[in-house]
């Protein structure tokens, strides 16, 4: 396989520098529906059990304004600029879902992040008529990220096109195709692919989920396979009621690869992605989580998949439950026939675990970072605020929180680490929400091999 410019697999100094920087995690924290008047922020958590401040946050480095909602983030640079020495992971990218600002934090000091710049959402909404930014990945030099609406919060979106000095270039794609909505999206150039997903338009989803709203056609139901090179959709695929709310879409790690998989959140599903031997794309369900009778809800309760990703060997794939609250693996060495190989509880709404290393849970589990060596699976409990405060509303007043997960990556398993616990209903300016995480200098969910 081709390294990233600062990923996994290179000699010392870099396997060096990368051990260091995967003794602290960044997530996004944030206060959007908690009523505390506050920017959201990067918080750097220390997670080297050897240190003093394990299990901490060690640094709050606030967004540009009040109000962002950060939700997902990604790097200045990955695989695509292997080849180029001069590149490293040394930004990283933090959209703000409500203000369309993209947030720039430099990275250079690990551990003490600053903001670089702020993009202004308006000038996006002006240069281009999108909104909502939500996926990030680089480009070789250049950043495409995902936008979930137009300029009105209206679908279907489309994606930005930043160049390396996060200057707006326009709009990234040609062709939308039958595009509705657009959420999340991975790509492999060396196959000319990409594949896209869909949630909502900002409109829909900013309010809160209204089950109305599912059945009136207001949520994506299609995954999309683009020709990378030509910018455009090749092939829409309607999923009907098996694939309600394609959220996030994962590939295998080896390049050789034209594979993967995504989850279909309010059906519950997983599905595999393909080329077949003509070259033509597919998907087939692989996993299927059944529906539970829960008294007071209104429908049987899905299990609503809300995260998912696959560890660097690509032996293992997880994800995260967030209504029933269970973290699941599989082992994914045959791929199309994923087999169970462990399961933890945390939070959730089947009142399993309830409590969990002394903390009453907040949510349950919702994004997922694993540690590159496949041994670390790190979970956070805040899916959106307002559909926490409508799922979980105890999180507004005790804020969300962070655990850790090991994984037997020989035999497979799983179990909650009981000296890890970052709580964020106690930072500083009042409980906060965490969402997604990322390490320092790259990890699974942001690097594709090329």
């Amino acid at each position: 396989m081709t390294k990233e410019c600062c990923g996994p697999g290179y000699a010392s100094p870099a396997e060096a520098m990368q051990a260091e920087r995967e003794k602290l995690l960044y997530t996004v924290a944030l206060y959007v529906g908690t009523g505390i008047e506050k920017p959201d922020y990067l918080a750097t958590v220390d997670v080297d059990p050897d240190s003093p401040t394990y299990s901490s946050v060690i640094a709050r480095t606030e967004a540009g304004c009040v109000g962002d909602e950060l939700h997902h983030s990604g790097w200045n640079a990955c695989s695509s600029c292997h080849d180029d020495a001069t590149k490293s992971r040394q930004y990283i990218i933090l959209p703000g879902v409500r203000t369309s600002n993209l947030n720039i934090y430099d990275t250079a000091d690990a551990k003490n992040p600053v903001l670089h710049k702020v993009v202004s959402g308006d000038d996006i909404k002006a240069k281009t008529n999108l909104s909502a930014p939500h996926t990030v990945h680089c480009l070789g030099a250049d950043i495409i990220i995902s936008m979930l609406g137009d300029a009105d919060g209206n679908g279907p979106g489309g994606f930005l096109h930043l160049n390396e000095d996060f200057e707006i270039v326009g709009r990234w794609e040609n062709d939308l195709g039958g595009m509705k909505y657009n959420y999340d999206f991975w790509y492999q150039p060396r196959h000319n692919q990409m594949v896209s997903s869909e949630w909502a338009s900002p409109n829909t989803f900013m309010p809160g989920f209204d089950l109305e709203d599912v059945a009136a056609g207001k949520y994506g139901q299609s995954i999309h396979c683009w020709d990378f090179e030509a910018k455009k959709v090749v092939k829409s695929i309607d999923m009907g009621e098996e694939g309600m709310i394609p959220l996030e879409v994962r590939g295998l790690h080896d390049p050789a690869s034209n594979e993967g998989l995504f989850a279909a959140t309010l059906s519950s599903n997983v599905f595999r992605w393909y080329r077949d031997d003509a070259n033509e794309f597919q998907i087939e369900k692989v996993i299927d989580i059944p529906t539970i009778d829960v008294e007071g809800f209104p429908v049987p309760m899905p299990s609503l998949i809300t995260d998912i990703l696959i560890s660097m060997d690509d032996k293992y794939l997880y994800f995260a439950n967030w209504l029933h609250g269970d973290l699941r693996q599989y082992d994914i060495t045959d791929i199309a026939n994923p087999k169970m190989t462990g399961q933890v509880w945390l939070g959730g709404m089947l009142g399993k675990a309830p409590e969990v290393n002394g903390v009453e849970v907040q949510g349950a589990p919702q994004m997922i970072q694993l540690s590159l060596d496949g041994k670390r699976l790190y979970a956070t409990t805040s899916l959106f605020s307002s559909w926490d405060n409508q799922f979980y509303p105890g999180m507004k007043e005790k804020g969300a929180q962070m655990f850790m997960i090991d994984c037997d990556t020989e035999n497979g398993g799983m179990s909650i680490n009981p000296d890890f616990l970052v709580d964020f209903g106690n930072e500083p300016n009042g409980p906060a929400r965490c969402h997604e995480m990322r390490y320092p200098g790259g990890d699974v969910t942001s690097d594709i091999w090329m």
